[in-house]
């Protein structure tokens, strides 16, 4: 009898078949966004009081009532919905599972979802407000009380704005978990003070849509595609892992075909249909490859690139002498690709040519349905990354499959941004430390590269907060960041907003306890499908009280200890940095409702919710709720769904009254608008060059929404490049890696970093206890005709990896996943903690000694991780003692001299371990990591007497706290 065929696959059309059953039985179905059976989800009339059998008490029957509140997820940037089970006689937390009520996740949860219980019960979490008692790094801290560091840094930084010292104050925050509330409190207080992550983490997927679109991100329709073309490892560990494996796999169990393009055997590669392992660096060739092929068999869409690409631009700039007709560009387009044929990306990739040329056959088959999706991998991994999200964007282009059903969307047609109750003007001020003159079109801010500038002279920091950040290990160069941050002649006062201690953390001044997803504020929109949702995350306790009749006004009323939330010590120190409004501060603190009193978030978000937000007060009414009653009892609401080709909407005739068309179909305002005041209200819209209104673009006689790029159609040619000094790159390109193998001296490898496992996320997921036995080590994954080579006997054996600054030793992990000259290495590992300081995330920080000698610095294990007692008794059964090491701190910065995304892959040399190494030693310079950055700084082309303008970067691209037009013109010194 043959094995019963258990394949996911299988599986998939097993479950899609015995819904299809259920629902022709009329079986009723979760009415809400999950559409599951009804006896996967409690009904929501239920959530008051849902009772469970204990499962600890069989087989006595022992019921256990819960309400169930729901939230999101933190754990990744996917805001999943989450169900918190709490306890209603105790009163505490006891589970989550999925939100069936949440349009996104739909009811369903990855590992780091249900986790979030041991973070909230995690006991080595920090519960008090702290301060240094000695030197920072020397791990002696004492409790304060909130009041004492409220009014120490509302002092300072009152001073500092005063004294006109705005960019001395910054906010440095990780993966933020809301859409702009740092943004607009910074804009309160005049401050361009707004850092952020991103340019490590998707700066360079980021650049390549951005110059194409005018958005920053795709938005994939995964579910109703007939091919899904993935570069990294999106469906188990990418952006948006749940949301969009859930309907990757949906498309797959009704026969779409999945390509993945990962250079390592990622989970997702496993279930393609088609893996691609290619060279690091080569991804943007293969993209061009098949975009030749669709060129050279016409199977492109005509109509589409007519109407929507920037063609009549192109050819004005760069062929002016020829007949400005779609026909001369359609000749030229035929002989701009020639020379990336099968062979030719096979030879740049190690990819046998016959499988590109079948990979490009599916792909051209797909025509409108086809989606795709690079975010960090290859994009944030090498010079020119940019490009792999660009030339990936040209062929969706090429087919037409933008904004279409199982096409890519702009990620603004699926994602919504309410406005707030109060809206700041945007600060008078420049902030050289975040955008320096240096990087004209980075993408977002050059944060990775801060400890530089303040070592250079810069400028000077007097109050520096962070914020779901863990500059010290999150970063390259970390010993840099340490070396500042011990500084007090750099940073002044260094303040952590952290549930948890990090490596960072440790070298703070304060320390302050923030809430975890299940204790604070937000709201979040992110684009997963082709439609439109809300996320509310709430402190789960203070809505379960408040079901029950009881009055909360402050997060620490409900919160372990005195765990505060954001946004209410954000408006509790506001207004005390600007007690008696004379600074113009409290006014975008204070209540509408109640002049005189400070703003609450009840009524910041009852406002949002009840005017911000389409057809929410509708729904929530007929319910006989609030809007935002509504969003406490459902935590998620779907705005719109089927959006569609927004870009093909008609203008109304009214807003044409007094317009102008361009000779490449832009339309503006005719007139200019009122001369620009000193101050840019957040969101105003971009002016051109004349301060005109962008209204559309006329398409065949009509004008219509078009996107938002500064012809108003997608861009093919980039006239921002062009004009910023980089015309060689202005059409979707192939730039080779700094790893390329032109580039690599004899004997070195490529190190990939940038890979993450799915049960773990960079710093937050340390402190849950569930996820740190699932994954709690990063070896060195090796081919074995690499080991062979190298002389690296077997699995487990010690590998000393060499960078340009120094050296980590790890574990080797020999496998075929691997392509040979490659090796590659987890960058969430390595969790480290002095001897002197806090015990940290206990499960997974080990104990170590770090030195500063004549070599540089050295770090060494004193003590692994073991058993240990606690509040948590699951502590004392840790058995694991690996885990892993800190390889991020060995590599020098490596900044894209136009994204401005840091270039993770490393050209290494790998041996085995030398006499005395230990796993998890670190060796760096980081003199030579200066010298490093002064290199990569030289490959830059300045904002200066050349840029347009005279501005230090393009009015149009995308920036936080984006200050007033004559802020943005090159200082004359």
């Amino acid at each position: 009898m043959p094995a019963e065929d258990t394949s996911l696959d299988t599986l998939a059309a097993r479950v899609s078949a015995a819904r299809a059953a259920t629902e022709a039985r009329g079986e009723t179905f979760y009415p809400g966004p999950s559409r599951v059976h009804l006896a996967a989800f409690p009904p929501k009339e239920r959530w008051d009081d849902w009772v469970e059998l204990s499962s600890r008490a069989w087989p006595a029957r022992q019921e256990r009532h819960y309400q169930l509140v729901p939230t999101t997820c933190f754990n990744c940037e996917s805001a999943c919905g989450l169900l918190a089970y709490v306890d209603r006689g105790t009163g505490q937390v006891r589970k989550f599972e999925g939100n069936p009520e949440h349009p996104g996740s739909r009811g369903r949860n990855c590992a780091k979802g249900p986790a979030t219980l041991n973070q909230i019960t995690d006991p080595d979490r920090i519960l008090y407000p702290m301060k240094r008692s000695g030197p920072r790094g020397g791990g002696q801290w004492e409790r304060i009380t909130w009041d004492e560091a409220l009014d120490t840094l509302a002092a300072r930084i009152r001073a500092a704005i005063t004294e006109s010292r705005q960019n001395e104050i910054m906010i440095h925050i990780g993966r933020p978990g809301e859409d702009g509330y740092t943004e607009r409190v910074l804009a309160s207080w005049g401050v361009d003070g707004h850092n952020s992550h991103t340019n490590v983490c998707s700066s360079g997927g980021r650049t390549g849509y951005q110059f194409w679109m005018g958005a920053d991100r795709p938005s994939p329709d995964h579910a109703n595609a007939d091919v899904i073309y993935l570069i990294s490892s999106h469906l188990e560990a990418g952006h948006y892992f749940n949301p969009h494996a859930q309907r990757i796999t949906e498309a797959r169990a009704r026969g779409a075909k999945v390509i993945v393009l990962d250079t390592r055997l990622s989970n997702t590669a496993t279930h393609a249909d088609h893996w691609l392992s290619p060279r690091p660096g080569s991804e943007a060739a293969i993209n061009l490859a098949i975009a030749q092929h669709l060129i050279a068999t016409k199977r492109y869409d005509r109509e589409f690139v007519r109407d929507w690409w920037n063609w009549a631009e192109y050819l004005h700039a760069c062929h002016p002498d020829r007949p400005a007709s779609f026909e001369t560009f359609e000749a030229i387009l035929a002989t701009l690709y020639t020379d990336f044929t099968f062979e030719y990306a096979a030879a740049e990739s190690g990819v046998d040519a016959k499988v590109i040329a079948e990979v490009a056959g599916i792909v051209a088959g797909a025509g409108t349905r086809l989606s795709s999706h690079v975010w960090r991998s290859a994009a944030a991994a090498n010079l020119g990354g940019w490009q792999v999200a660009r030339t990936l964007f040209l062929i969706s282009a090429l087919l037409g499959a933008i904004a279409t059903e199982g096409g890519t969307f702009p990620n603004g047609f699926n994602k919504f941004v309410p406005k707030p109750i109060h809206t700041p003007p945007h600060p008078g001020v420049w902030q050289d430390l975040s955008w320096p003159i240096e990087y004209p079109l980075a993408q977002n801010e050059m944060s990775f590269l801060l400890p530089h500038f303040l070592a250079e002279g810069r400028g000077r920091l007097d109050t520096y907060f962070i914020r779901v950040y863990n500059p010290v290990w999150t970063n390259p160069d970390g010993l840099s960041w340490m070396e500042v941050l011990t500084d007090e002649s750099k940073v002044g006062c260094f303040v952590a907003l952290t549930p948890t201690w990090n490596e960072s953390a440790y070298f703070a001044d304060y320390v302050l306890p923030m809430g975890h997803s299940s204790e604070r504020h937000d709201t979040h929109s992110y684009e997963q499908y082709d439609g439109q949702w809300l996320g509310f995350r709430q402190p789960v306790l203070r809505a379960a009280r408040e079901r029950l009749g009881q009055t909360i006004t402050d997060t620490r009323q409900v919160n372990p200890g005195e765990v505060w939330e954001e946004n209410e010590f954000y408006t509790e120190l506001s207004w005390r940095i600007d007690p008696d409004g004379s600074l113009g501060i409290r006014q975008y603190h204070e209540s509408r409702a109640n002049p005189g009193q400070k703003l609450t978030v009840d009524e910041y978000y009852g406002w949002m919710f009840e005017n911000s937000v389409p057809g929410l007060p509708e729904r929530a009414a007929a319910e006989g709720l609030t809007p935002l009653q509504f969003m406490r009892r459902y935590g998620a609401f779907e705005i719109t769904k089927g959006q569609g080709a927004l870009y093909r909407q008609e203008i109304p005739a009214a807003e044409l009254a007094d317009i102008a068309v361009t000779d490449t179909g832009r339309v503006y305002t005719a007139a200019p608008r009122p001369a620009s005041p000193n101050i840019v209200p957040m969101g105003a819209p971009e002016p051109d060059e004349r301060d005109r209104r962008p209204v559309g673009v006329e398409v065949d006689g009509k004008v219509l929404r078009g996107f938002p790029t500064p012809s108003g159609r997608l861009e093919f040619w980039s006239s921002t490049l062009a004009a910023w000094g980089w015309p060689e790159h202005a059409l979707p390109g192939y730039i080779k890696s700094h790893v390329h193998l032109d580039n690599l001296e004899p004997g070195q490898m490529v190190l990939l970093s940038t890979f993450r496992l799915p049960t773990q996320i960079h710093t937050r997921s340390a402190n849950a206890k569930w996820l740190d036995e699932l994954a709690h080590t990063n070896p060195v994954w090796i081919h074995p005709a690499d080991a062979a080579r190298l002389g690296v006997a077997k699995t487990g054996d010690l590998v000393r990896v060499e960078t340009e600054i120094g050296y980590f030793v790890a574990k080797a992990w020999i496998t075929e996943g691997i392509r040979p000259g490659v090796v590659a290495c987890s960058h969430h590992m390595g969790r480290w903690r002095l001897a002197n300081g806090p015990r940290g995330a206990g499960g997974m920080m080990a104990t170590v000694d770090l030195r500063n000698g004549e070599e540089g610095w050295r770090m060494q294990r004193r003590a692994s991780v073991a058993p240990y007692e606690s509040a948590d008794p699951d502590t004392q059964r840790i058995w694991w003692s690996d885990t892993g090491v800190h390889q991020n701190l060995t590599f020098s910065v490596h900044p894209d001299p136009i994204s401005g995304m840091h270039c993770w892959h490393q050209a290494v040399r790998v041996r085995p371990a030398q006499p005395g190494d230990v796993h998890g030693d670190i060796s760096v310079d980081t003199g030579k990591a200066r010298e490093v950055y002064r290199q990569w700084l030289k490959l830059t082309r300045p904002a200066g007497s050349g840029s347009p303008d005279g501005l230090r970067r393009p009015f149009w691209l995308m920036r936080p706290l984006k200050p007033a037009r004559d802020l943005f013109r090159v200082r004359q010194e």
